[in-house]
């Protein structure tokens, strides 16, 4: 008898979508036992991937078969609540993982359980996470977070065109994990500009790693940043190209993978910048300047009551000039940011989404080198329930607006 893997899930995986084993059995007689149950045995850990296991499983999961003889096991709600600590804490944040199946069963009711062969499937890794519908299952048709994303193994849905102002600071992610496939696999990143005529390329080399703390590499998309590669001076830069080679030392014009990233040089504008970070669904930070008109709003929350007035302890009846018949008890702030982009075309409307639904987004305030952890940030929650989704085609210019209510109150109370 032995035990089969019908279903995998991807070597790369997103945590909080999907992550499906299906296991089924050849022996037969195993079947005529109403005892008999699929294990799986899930392990998980951060450090090496190929050599950093626990001995003993996390989790033991059990299941009878279902009507077709298969036991189908999904791991994703146990392995997206090991992500507890905030992306702003941890830029590499990865759990290896690996499963292992095997049978049970009893002979007779009496009897002790009999235990199958047991059959693993090699170790994988997961990312903070999630897969949009219409994706296919993690695992059905290779390694779905390959085609996740035109831009990967840049961990961001773009857009292509993109802008930074001359102060900006700012870091997005390429993955260096495991490299599975190996048509996805950057060994170098170029920068490109072009600059009173004359072309400057520099490549980056990029290595790959199986420490969980080393699989994602951030990048520099501002001179201001320290490791930056060009001039750095923004107005010896203006406009530039961020994209990835597999080669570390060449660039020959066949060897690019995925998609470029433009980035614009914008103008000081009218009104101060109001420049948002959050966590994608890679796990890793998308950018936007909102440049058009910006407020902060000042709300309070007062719970009232009404004092007793007088000595009453005292041998006689008297008052203060300063009692009040009405204090306030409890009084509490709530900061509001409400922010405009400027005109905008429609391939942003993906990013937003993912605004919208980001469970860590953040306002950077006074900006600083993320690598040296100087830049100042606000967390945010962000209000709108729903917004339209404008195209070029039936709005002609597009703009948004988004409201914050911010993370941090005017009083510093635990």
């Amino acid at each position: 008898m032995a035990i089969t893997f019908l279903q995998t899930s991807g070597q790369v995986d997103f945590s909080q979508s999907p992550m499906v084993f299906a296991v089924s059995e050849s022996n037969e007689e195993a079947y005529t036992s109403s005892s008999m149950q699929f294990v799986m045995e899930l392990k998980y850990w951060q450090g090496n991937r190929l050599t950093g296991a626990p001995d003993e499983a996390s989790y033991t999961l059990q299941k009878y078969p279902n009507p077709s003889g298969s036991g189908i096991f999904d791991v994703s709600r146990i392995v997206t609540s090991l992500f507890t600590e905030p992306r702003a804490a941890n830029s590499s944040s990865i759990y290896n993982f690996e499963v292992e199946s095997y049978i049970q069963y009893k002979t007779s009711p009496s009897s002790s359980f009999f235990t199958g062969s047991h059959l693993g499937v090699t170790a994988g890794q997961s990312i903070d996470g999630y897969q949009l519908f219409q994706d296919p299952l993690q695992g059905s048709l290779g390694d779905a977070i390959y085609n996740s994303t035109p831009f990967w193994p840049m961990m961001t849905d773009g857009p292509v065109s993109q802008s930074y102002f001359a102060e900006n600071y700012g870091r997005m992610s390429i993955w260096t994990g495991q490299p599975v496939n190996q048509s996805y696999t950057a060994m170098g990143i170029v920068y490109s500009s072009s600059f009173a005529g004359e072309d400057n390329n520099i490549i980056i080399p990029i290595t790959s790693s199986q420490e969980s703390t080393e699989c994602v590499y951030t990048f520099p998309i501002s001179p201001n940043e320290p490791d930056w590669p060009l001039d750095s001076d923004p107005n010896n830069i203006g406009n530039f190209e961020v994209f990835l080679v597999s080669g570390s030392t060449n660039y020959d014009g066949s060897n690019k993978i995925g998609n470029t990233l433009h980035f614009d040089l914008e103008c000081t504008k009218k009104y101060p910048n109001v420049r948002i970070k959050w966590k994608n669904r890679f796990g890793q930070w998308d950018y936007f300047n909102f440049n058009l008109v910006s407020r902060e709003t000042f709300n309070t929350e007062r719970s009232k009551y009404q004092p007793q007035i007088g000595t009453w302890a005292s041998r006689t009846l008297t008052y203060n000039d300063y009692d009040s018949a009405i204090q306030n008890y409890i009084t509490d702030s709530t900061l509001k940011l409400s922010v405009n982009t400027d005109y905008v075309n429609e391939d942003y409307n993906e990013i937003f989404k993912q605004l919208m639904v980001s469970d860590e987004i953040y306002w950077v305030y006074e900006e600083g080198s993320e690598l040296n952890n100087t830049e100042k940030l606000k967390p945010l929650a962000i209000d709108n329930t729903s917004f339209n989704l404008k195209t070029g085609v039936v709005d002609k210019l597009i703009q948004y607006q988004f409201t914050f209510t911010q993370g941090q109150g005017y009083k510093l109370i635990f």
